[in-house]
């Protein structure tokens, strides 16, 4: 049979056009939407991989808007000696600060500085459509109710 197992893996199954189409959407959409965070981010003076950081620390999962280099390493899918390395150069523009820990020493929290808060906010605020728009596409593929475009 024409498509069995070729190209899928070996499992025997073949996509219909329409993940075809669905996968082809995705990733346009995502790479539309990288696009712009890079545009975005470096006409408020960041670059790209700093605006990841950035957002990274804000956004911190527990809501402390702080974070670790390992946590980053982890949602960014980066080695930790990029991180630092990243970290050391985010510092060295006055983006970041680096806090050891109250509780264990052995422990830096990464915070913003003003300066940090007041570019990612900018890089944010003027992100959101492309942001909701992204949103409705995930929405309208996952199969989300009352998405549409």
């Amino acid at each position: 049979m024409a498509g069995d197992t070729a190209g899928a893996g070996g499992s025997g199954v073949t996509p219909s056009k329409d993940e075809f189409r669905q996968a082809a959407e995705l990733r346009a959409a995502l790479r539309f939407y990288a696009r712009r965070s890079e545009e975005i981010a470096r006409s408020h003076g960041v670059t790209p991989r700093q605006y990841h950081l950035l957002l990274m620390i804000k956004g911190a999962p527990d809501g402390s808007e702080r974070s670790t280099v390992t946590e980053i390493a982890d949602r960014l899918q980066l080695t930790q000696s990029s991180v630092t390395e990243l970290v050391t150069r985010a510092q060295e523009a006055g983006l970041i600060q680096r806090v050891h820990s109250e509780r264990d020493g052995r422990v830096v929290h990464l915070h913003l500085t003003p300066v940090a808060e007041e570019k990612l906010a900018a890089v944010v605020v003027e992100h959101g459509p492309d942001r909701r728009r992204l949103l409705e596409i995930l929405s309208t593929l996952s199969g989300g109710a009352g998405a549409g475009r």
